[in-house]
């Protein structure tokens, strides 16, 4: 396989932007060695670290230090590359680009590296995205389960339903092209027990992926509510720091507010609005414009509620407005202010969770609420994206139909299509299919020096 400009000598600043100790040029392609030669005066050995001087055109010097290079194909992508360890300062790394462009090379798309990598079979597409996904970890669990994608535990996991796919199909097609063998599927053991192995297996994989999503992912939170319902206060309670503004003025929040934290491990994404009521400025309606926009995003809705006060009719109002497709919570506030028992409950068909946010009453009850809501189970084998999960349940949905339509038709012919339509859903996993548009999608979001 390849893709327009695979052929190219590509390079990028390979480290972050801004200013460090340290900063690192990356060029890959077939012009690294005469690239080399320009600015370094020879090539490396390979795979060791070669102090010395980049030259510039007229043999100034642009910056010095380490040099590697990595000959083909052992190397990140399968092709020469060349990595120069400069000083890490925004101008000096322009440079050196520059320069690396100026003698053959151009600038490399967002992903082009692992997209080189993943065409010259150096990783499946499953383990390229593993390393967009491990480098944009946010907690320790999922830089782990990243990793141990990025080794390719997920790809040998879709492999083995692949392959056991495939066995159980060319033994239903070998007994359909030879009728008179006359084997009865239903009592075919062999029929049986393979089916059985393979719903076992696929149900298994679907359930850690799951949990490699909301790994990956973490979970949405919007905190919606009516001005003063304490609604600040839980986002610096489950932030542990003052991140949000508190005080007894009604309407202080008019924008959203946004804190990442981890709960187990799950990365938790928490959003506070602005008050929703009426009579607002203008100001404040904008802001409630905006909590109803997250609301529509979200992955679930914590309504808080001024425990002292009880349900408002707007309150109702508010949670009857929340869209179908997104779950809600009620949670009680100021519980130590009404004497409500903290703790996890249940009202008119809604969990709920009775806390006090100013004292951290009940927030444990609250991150455990929240941990059950997402299924979070804690750390998984590998990290999964929603694409990956989606083309899972594509490839279980499959086989589901198969085996409905051998138990109640015996159709043999049946299940052997859907076994392909299954085989199909699951190589878009580890990019074993032509899609360009698909590819293309998914490495664009990479970062540029990857």
């Amino acid at each position: 396989m390849s893709y327009p400009g695979s052929q190219d000598t590509i390079a990028a600043i390979a480290t972050p932007p801004g200013r460090g100790g340290v900063g690192i040029v990356r060029i890959a392609g077939p012009r690294v060695r005469d690239i080399a030669r320009a600015l370094l005066s020879s090539i490396p050995p390979p795979r060791y670290a070669k102090y010395g001087q980049f030259l510039g055109e007229n043999a100034q010097i642009l910056d010095e230090g380490l040099a590697l290079f990595f000959p083909a194909p052992h190397s990140f992508t399968g092709d020469d590359i060349l990595e120069l360890q400069g000083h890490g300062g925004p101008v000096v790394m322009h440079l050196i680009l520059q320069r690396a462009c100026a003698l053959g090379a151009r600038l490399a798309k967002p992903g082009e590296f692992s997209q080189r990598a993943f065409f010259n079979g150096k990783l499946d597409l499953a383990q390229a995205e593993a390393v967009a996904d491990l480098i944009n970890s946010t907690t320790d669990a999922a830089a782990r389960s990243a990793l141990r994608s990025l080794q390719g535990e997920f790809s040998k996991r879709v492999r083995g339903l692949v392959d056991a796919a495939v066995a159980l199909r060319m033994y239903v097609e070998a007994a359909i092209d030879f009728p008179e063998e006359e084997i009865d599927f239903l009592a075919d053991a062999q029929v049986q027990i393979r089916v059985s192995l393979l719903q076992q297996n696929i149900e298994n994989i679907v359930r850690e992926a799951q949990q490699g999503v909301v790994l990956n992912d973490g979970m949405q939170v919007v905190i919606l509510g009516q001005p003063n319902a304490g609604k600040s206060s839980l986002l610096n309670c489950l932030a542990g720091r003052d991140s949000a503004i508190v005080t007894d003025i009604p309407g202080t929040t008019r924008d959203v507010l946004r804190e990442q934290i981890q709960i187990d491990g799950m990365p938790l994404h928490i959003i506070d609005t602005a008050g929703v009521r009426e009579g607002a400025d203008i100001i404040e309606q904008e802001g409630i414009r905006r909590a109803w926009a997250e609301v529509a995003r979200a992955d679930r809705v914590l309504l808080l509620v001024d425990d002292v006060s009880g349900i408002s009719a707007a309150e109702r109002a508010m949670l009857r407005d929340v869209p179908a497709d997104v779950a809600a919570s009620i949670v009680f506030n100021k519980i130590d202010k009404s004497g409500r028992a903290p703790g996890i409950g249940v009202w008119e068909g809604y969990a709920s969770v009775a806390i006090a946010a100013k004292t951290g009453l009940g927030i444990e009850a609250l991150r455990e609420h929240l941990k059950n809501a997402m299924g979070y189970q804690g750390e998984g084998e590998f990290l999964a994206r929603r694409r990956h999960l989606d083309a899972l349940q594509r490839a279980r949905a499959a086989l589901m139909r198969g085996v409905d339509a051998l138990r109640s038709a015996r159709a043999g012919d049946l299940l052997a299509e859907e076994l392909r339509i299954m085989q199909a859903a699951l190589n878009e996993i580890t990019g074993e299919f032509d899609n360009e548009a698909l590819l293309d999608k998914i490495f664009s979001s990479f970062c540029i020096g990857k």
